[in-house]
Formats: C-alpha cells, sequence, structure tokens
C-alpha cells in the first residue's frame, strides 16, 4: 500500500517544465515572427504609398532613362545603375581586404594582439558615416582628381569616389564579422591538417575559409545592405547628376563621372 502511495505519476499526468533552453527558443521564434511581421508592414506601407508613381509611370518607372520632377517625370534606371556600381566597386575592394585580414588576425596573429586589433577595427565600424563623408571631400575626391587627372574629370565627385569611399566603411564589416567566422572553425582540424604537413597559410587557406565560407559569405551579404542603403557619406562625394546613364553598362568611363543613387537621390 505505501508503495503504490508514493510511485510516481504516470508521464501524462506530471507537469510539464519548460527547461531554460525551450524557453530561449521560444523567444527566438516569437521575436523573429515580431521582426517579419515589422517587414511585411514596411513593405505594405511602401507599396501603398508608391501606387500613384506606378499609376503613373507603370513599369517605367523602373525601366525609365529620364528623371524631370518639374515635368513628373520619373525613371529611376540611372539612379539602380549608380547604386549597383558604387556598391559593386565597394564590395570589390573591401571584400579580399577585409577577408585576408580577417584570415592573417586568425591564423597569424598571437591571440592578444588580435583582439586589439579586432577592438581597433570594431571601433571603426562604429564611426559616424559623415565624418566618412567630410573625410572623402577633405581628402578622397582631391586624390581622385589629381590621381585621374589625364582622363579630364571634371571634379572629384564620381561614383567610383563613392565606391571607395563605401568600400573603406564596409571594410571594418567584413572584417570582423569573417574573423567572428574563422574563430568559430575547430581549433582540431587545424591541428590534424598541420599534424599532417599542411603549413600555417595553407591550413588557413584550405581549413579555416573552406569551413566558415557561410559565415564569411553572411558577413559579405551584411556589408553590401550597408552599402546599399548608405546615404550620407555617398550624398558628398558622388556628384548627384541625375540621367547619367552611359550608353554601355560595361563601360569604365561612368566610374569616373558624377552620378546619382538611389539613397543620394532621398538624401537631396
Amino acid at each position: 500500500m505505501a508503495d503504490t502511495e508514493h510511485s510516481p505519476a504516470p508521464p501524462s499526468l506530471r507537469k510539464v517544465a519548460f527547461s531554460p533552453r525551450s524557453w530561449t527558443r521560444l523567444a527566438s521564434f516569437a521575436f523573429s515572427l515580431l521582426t517579419l511581421a515589422f517587414l511585411c508592414s514596411m513593405v505594405g506601407l511602401f507599396a501603398w504609398q508608391s501606387l500613384p508613381v506606378w499609376k503613373q509611370e507603370g513599369i517605367g518607372y523602373v525601366t525609365g532613362e529620364k528623371w524631370y520632377f518639374r515635368q513628373q517625370e520619373f525613371g529611376a534606371l540611372a539612379m539602380i545603375y549608380g547604386t549597383f556600381v558604387v556598391s559593386l566597386v565597394a564590395l570589390l575592394l573591401a571584400a579580399p581586404v577585409g577577408v585576408a585580414s580577417a584570415l592573417f588576425t586568425v591564423e597569424i596573429l598571437p591571440a592578444h594582439l588580435r583582439l586589439l586589433v579586432k577592438a581597433t577595427v570594431e571601433l571603426l565600424a562604429g564611426v559616424p558615416s559623415v565624418v566618412y563623408g567630410l573625410l572623402g571631400i577633405l581628402f578622397l575626391r582631391n586624390w581622385i582628381y589629381i590621381g585621374l587627372e589625364r582622363f579630364d574629370l571634371l571634379s572629384g565627385d564620381t561614383l567610383l569616389t563613392a565606391g571607395i569611399l563605401l568600400g573603406i566603411m564596409i571594410l571594418p564589416t567584413v572584417m570582423t564579422l569573417s574573423d567572428d567566422a574563422l574563430v568559430g572553425v575547430a581549433s582540431a582540424q587545424r591541428l590534424a591538417a598541420r599534424a599532417l604537413g599542411l603549413t600555417r597559410a595553407e591550413t588557413g587557406i584550405f581549413v579555416g575559409l573552406a569551413q566558415s565560407w557561410r559565415g564569411i559569405l553572411t558577413a559579405l551579404l551584411l556589408a553590401m545592405g550597408r552599402a546599399l542603403g548608405e546615404t550620407i557619406a555617398v550624398f558628398l562625394v558622388v556628384g548627384r547628376r541625375d540621367n547619367a546613364l552611359p550608353e554601355n553598362f560595361f563601360s569604365l568611363q561612368a566610374l569616373i563621372e558624377a552620378g546619382q543613387t538611389l539613397t543620394s537621390k532621398l538624401g537631396g
């Protein structure tokens, strides 16, 4: 009888207890849904507010080459082209330098020096964009004008200047996030590679990069997102010339001419 009174309750009658891990998963799921709801709300709001333009211009709003506000003519293709070119230049400059820097700090530098370099780079990521823009006005656009003077530039405010400035701005993002991805590779894999005769450089390339490429790709995507959304710094050095659409989209001449991006147009 005593055994019956003290026997454990059936599993179906026990009170379900949530572990800290379960609460963490539930909270992450709830905040993810909240973020998705905000995103859908923003997209819906933008779509609703842009209906008048779509009704007037149709698909020409995206494919149109001319933008004349006073004539109520809106074609954003030149700004889309400028945005793409500036962001591409920035990523082509920042990606190899940032990933190589992260590889150097993780594979070569001692741990205490790595933390010092990482902290310094992260401080650069927190510098306001207007400061980068002012430095671009003071130095970068003059260097571009002097360096490319033989191409008969009108000024140093060009798509190339904006791309280089954005590359400098997103470099800390690429470097620090790539560093985090490389650090996440298990040290046992590096030791196994060294035991098989690989040098430190070969270990970093064939083990570190090979195992962390997803994290590095994420770093590049986040850096591209910042480049696409940057306003003030680009506004100060891009030249802000409307309808700057080249006849040949692959022409390098367009890089050394003033242009416009979607964000610089919004900033103006």
